[in-house]
């Protein structure tokens, strides 16, 4: 039986000024132009941070994000600096604190858009286009089912809501009204190419990812860079290909299993979130280790 690891929901270091902390990630500042930059075991669901973090979530997403940065560098350089954590915490306990859950990173100027790229009909997609048959305002043939896949993968940008708020889905026309329209084109351009190698490798390794969500920085020479994380349970929904069948919402890798468990509850989905029960907590984090066993090995 593997032995659970114990689960951080927040981090402490004293060595470093802590510059924000998110819903998963606390964010540390390493002089001027780095950051260090923290995954933790806590989970958000409906935008609220739940009080029961996840055991090894962090880690599991860490390791994801690396591959898939690594993967990917050949169409988009991404944040990370290649820098030994003992540079950065120099004192043992502190790096025990964060091993495996920690990269280095550099500071760059976040695009205040997400990039959401969908190839299957489902989540808020789905309620879209049963409501008006397009998805953010994108049309699409009449008769789709729920899971469906589409003819090809659309690109359906997101602002970014603060914390405990909900992001909103807007078209590309608002996406480039923020942006611009060159910017703008290349984080759908990127976005789309992104999804598409990553999906056509996940569905060899048995996993469908029916649609993520990327986020995009510029660099001081003005180029465009892949930051945060990317193609993780978190950020995207993971499907088990064996078990995909359109006309039904298919069981996943990522954190709809506590979304599922959360809609039996009577909840606002306001803060603060109900505790979850230890089998869900299990569950849930054996689904995040088993998505990183299928893409990473």
């Amino acid at each position: 039986m593997t032995e659970t690891p114990a689960a951080l929901f927040e981090s402490s270091l004293t060595s470093l000024p802590l510059l924000y902390r998110g819903k998963v990630r606390d964010i540390y500042a390493v002089g001027d132009d780095q950051l260090l930059i923290i995954a933790t075991d806590r989970l958000s669901a409906f935008d609220v941070v739940l009080p029961d973090p996840i055991p090894g979530k962090g880690a599991v997403l860490t390791a994801v994000s690396n591959f898939w940065f690594g993967r990917m560098r050949h169409i988009i350089p991404n944040h990370l600096v290649d820098r030994p954590l003992e540079e950065v915490l120099p004192e043992a306990g502190e790096r025990a604190q964060v091993a495996g859950r920690a990269v280095i990173a550099r500071r760059l100027k976040a695009l205040p858009v997400e990039a959401v790229v969908r190839g299957y009909l489902i989540g808020s997609g789905w309620k879209d286009y049963q409501r008006s048959g397009a998805v953010c305002g994108i049309a699409l043939p009449k008769g789709l089912r729920q899971a469906e896949q589409l003819r090809r993968p659309i690109f359906t940008p997101a602002t970014k809501a603060a914390s405990g708020e909900h992001d909103e889905n807007i078209g590309f026309a608002q996406a480039a009204a923020v942006l611009g329209v060159k910017l703008a084109e290349q984080v759908r351009d990127v976005s789309l190419r992104v999804y598409e190698e990553a999906a056509a490798y996940a569905r060899r390794r048995g996993i469908i990812i029916a649609d993520t969500k990327f986020e995009f920085g510029i660099d001081a020479a003005g180029s465009l860079v892949l930051i945060d994380e990317i193609l993780t349970p978190d950020s995207s929904r993971f499907w088990p290909a064996e078990s995909y069948a359109v006309g039904v919402s298919p069981p996943s890798f990522d954190k709809q299993f506590v979304r599922d468990y959360l809609e039996t509850l009577v909840w606002n989905k306001k803060a603060p979130g109900p505790r979850l029960p230890p089998e869900v907590l299990r569950e849930t984090a054996e689904k995040y280790r088993e998505a990183q066993r299928r893409l990473v090995g």
